[in-house]
């Protein structure tokens, strides 16, 4: 599947929709993806989550819109798909702040959010050679702590670095007691509900069973036997190294899986943080997508 066109179908088809019920789910559904991967194809691609691309695009388009009319303020929050002038002008105000009003009447005004012409044609960038080794990973057993967040506003950029932080603070690595390897955590994501956005996040170490005792706050899952496409980011030092695992998702979305003759599938994805990452330099993580063989199916842009 050619996903630039995909994107590029989608962002079009936004564009021409924008004062309707855009959600998550049906565009994902006019993408043939599941949402929770359609989230991570078009946030690599365009640089922004779908949700708060049709957001910036309805504030953009109504900015515009205050400026080259005199058309009511509730009407225009009405046109791009706000259905209440507080909504409408908190969410504004936010954006730009001033309200529509002070906008409409400042004499010098903030540019709009994003422009529809800046993504139209956006194609996926060139990276480094992405080297992917397929694993059959057999049933996994883990423990660890658990956060549910969601992918709407972007909220899990949030939470799931906080939720790091706290692990780390309250150095709840200490209590998993025996592990296959204590060396090795992994960053989990799971259950995706498709209404909503939400998945779980977990913090966790691989166990051959499930112990007689948990300690407070900790789960135990079992996750069934998995095909992966396993990637190893490249040495990065420690400032660059967030940005480094980012830009390695971005080459496996981008050009690794639009290539190959796998598509993403499965419950449940994650890194694996080991002895590697602990380093000041050359930091390095592996990244677990759960893969199967395309099937034949062909996507045309009639389906837009």
């Amino acid at each position: 599947m050619d996903y630039t066109k995909c994107v590029n179908n989608i962002v079009n088809f936004i564009e021409h929709h924008l004062s309707e019920n855009l959600t998550l789910e049906s565009l994902a559904m006019k993408a043939h993806f599941s949402p929770y991967h359609f989230h991570r194809i078009f946030q690599s691609f365009v640089g922004v989550s779908v949700m708060e691309y049709v957001r910036m695009r309805r504030l953009s388009c109504a900015a515009i819109r205050l400026i080259e009319s005199n058309q009511r303020v509730i009407d225009v929050a009405l046109d791009y798909g706000f259905h209440s002038h507080e909504s409408f002008t908190r969410a504004f105000k936010k954006a730009y702040g001033l309200s529509p009003i002070q906008y409409r009447n400042a004499p010098i005004k903030p540019k709009p959010l994003i422009y529809y012409s800046n993504y139209q044609l956006k194609k996926t960038k060139g990276g480094i050679v992405m080297q992917a080794k397929i694993v059959t990973k057999p049933k996994m057993y883990v423990i660890g702590y658990s956060l549910q967040t969601t992918v709407a506003e972007e909220r899990n950029k949030l939470d799931i670095p906080m939720f790091w932080q706290t692990y780390f603070k309250e150095e709840l690595f200490t209590t998993f007691g025996e592990t296959v390897n204590p060396q090795i955590e992994l960053g989990i994501c799971t259950d995706y509900h498709s209404d909503n956005g939400q998945f779980t996040y977990m913090i966790a170490k691989e166990v051959t069973e499930k112990p007689s005792e948990l300690p407070e706050g900790m789960t135990f899952r079992t996750f069934p036997e998995t095909q992966f496409a396993v990637f190893t980011t490249p040495p990065a030092s420690e400032g660059n190294f967030s940005s480094t695992i980012q830009s390695t998702w971005d080459d496996i979305i981008q050009n690794w899986i639009p290539s190959s003759e796998y598509e993403q599938c499965g419950e449940y994805e994650y890194e694996l943080y080991d002895e590697r990452c602990h380093n000041k330099e050359n930091k390095q993580i592996d990244i677990y997508i759960p893969i199967q063989k395309r099937a034949s199916k062909k996507v045309t842009s009639d389906t837009f």
